[in-house]
């Protein structure tokens, strides 16, 4: 089924600057998913990470590699095929301990697949290939991906400190988004891969339709050979060349019991072809549904959004109207209040006359 999803947060990610070593570089605007991806096909694991359309991280994790906590919210590690250091700025402390016990264990399974690798080259290798030299590397053997102490990016400043995570509404959204994006990817290769299979599946049918009539014209033939070698040897006379003949026939129809052999395994071969055919059709069927499911949600998320920003948009009118009423009844108030002033001045006069 190719690479998959296995665990999936939430972080600010940065790069350290290619120009100083020492500065945070954001290259996210806000916090965006950060997910370990499996790949069964060639056993590894990769820490993926996209902004938008834009992967701002790809990241493929090495038994030499180590993730290090540098604060309680904040994490980094290298990765020297990139030629950079990967920086996580995480909401809570309980987010960073996660994803690095991930990190942990996904880089000890990596560990674990490579020495298997190693193991299966060793054991495959021939005399010759060993006595020609110990230079030759196995293609699954990843090169050292984290550096030094030296190489390491120092701590994160107060001026790179993480930003806040957009609103909890915009959350589900966003990551709704990804897996759907993810799901489609997942469908169109399955979608392709079915295609294929279909059309083997077809030759395969034809071709077993094929083998059937040949496997039945050498029954056929082997029946006739034996009732020839019967007639032989009641008829000839010459006991000599009898036997010859029949050794000769005894021959042809071992080569023919064998070559039905073959054939009858190439048929159980071409069954065990559209049993997998079948399982796959039934995965496709699966993610197709998930894929609907995800769209639903993806539809119900638009709704509430938009019911919200309505509620907002209210809101703010109300609160607009309210400022204005009270501007209206300050005003009077500072009219009335200048009415008691003059009213005042004026008693006051009248006493001092009186």
């Amino acid at each position: 089924m190719g690479e998959q999803p296995i665990f999936s947060t939430r972080a600010h990610v940065f790069q350290i600057d290619p120009n100083t070593k020492k500065n945070w570089v954001p290259t996210s605007k806000h916090a965006v998913t950060v997910s370990y991806f499996y790949d069964s096909t060639r056993n590894v694991y990769r820490i993926i990470s996209l902004d938008g359309s834009k992967a701002i991280i790809n990241s493929t994790i090495t038994p030499n590699m180590t993730f290090t906590k540098t604060s309680q919210k904040f994490g980094q590690w290298a990765d020297s095929r990139a030629n950079t250091v990967y920086g996580l700025g995480f909401s809570s402390e309980h987010h960073l301990s996660k994803f690095a016990e991930k990190f942990q264990e996904f880089k000890e399974a990596a560990r674990l697949a490579k020495e298997k690798s190693q193991e299966k080259m060793e054991l495959t290798s021939t005399p010759s290939q060993e006595s020609a030299g110990g230079d030759l590397q196995s293609p699954l053997t990843p090169e050292s991906i984290n550096g030094t102490d030296d190489e390491r990016a120092p701590d994160m400043t107060q001026n790179s400190e993480p930003r806040p995570e957009p609103t909890q509404n915009a959350l589900p959204f966003s990551h709704s988004s990804a897996i759907s994006k993810h799901w489609e990817a997942e469908l169109a290769t399955l979608k392709g891969n079915n295609a294929k299979l279909t059309a083997a599946l077809l030759e395969s049918t034809a071709n077993v339709k094929q083998w059937k009539q040949q496997l039945a014209a050498y029954q056929e033939e082997a029946e006739r050979l034996h009732k020839r070698v019967t007639e032989l040897e009641c008829v000839s006379s010459q006991a000599n060349a009898v036997h010859t003949h029949k050794t000769e026939l005894n021959q042809t129809i071992q080569e023919l019991e064998e070559t039905l052999k073959v054939k009858e395994e190439e048929i159980e071969r071409l069954k065990q072809e559209i049993d997998n055919a079948r399982e796959l059709q039934e995965q496709r069927d699966s993610l197709t549904q998930k894929l609907q499911e995800v769209e639903i949600r993806n539809k119900d998320l638009e709704g509430q959004l938009s019911d919200l920003e309505q509620r907002l948009e209210k809101s703010q009118n109300e609160q607009e109207a309210f400022r204005n009423n009270l501007k209206t009844l300050l005003e009077i108030l500072d009219g009335k209040i200048f009415e008691l002033t003059e009213l005042r001045d004026n008693l006051a006069k009248l006493l001092e006359r009186s």
